[in-house]
């Protein structure tokens, strides 16, 4: 995201990884409307589900989110076989 980091927990990632499937579903179709849609939603999600840790936190992450802004190509390049979010 390119905002720090959160942590969230189990019922969050739960409602972060059906965005996710939705996010992997517009770049799978390269549809630029569906994919900015998602993405924000993805990202504005995760601020909110998400407790902001300090600046100088630097923990272990499980799941990376691309930045706002973000297009297909740079979200292609950080989808793995699992998407976003493994699970």
């Amino acid at each position: 995201m390119g905002e720090g980091q959160r942590q969230v927990d189990d019922q969050a990632v739960e409602e972060l990884t059906r965005l996710d499937a939705t996010l992997e579903e517009a770049v799978e179709h390269e549809d630029e409307a569906a994919f900015e849609a998602a993405l924000r939603n993805l990202l504005d999600r995760a601020r909110v589900l998400g407790i902001e840790l300090p600046a100088d936190a630097i923990e272990p992450s499980d799941l990376i989110l691309p930045r706002a802004g973000a297009t297909i190509a740079e979200v292609r390049d950080l989808l793995g076989e699992g998407g976003l979010i493994p699970g």
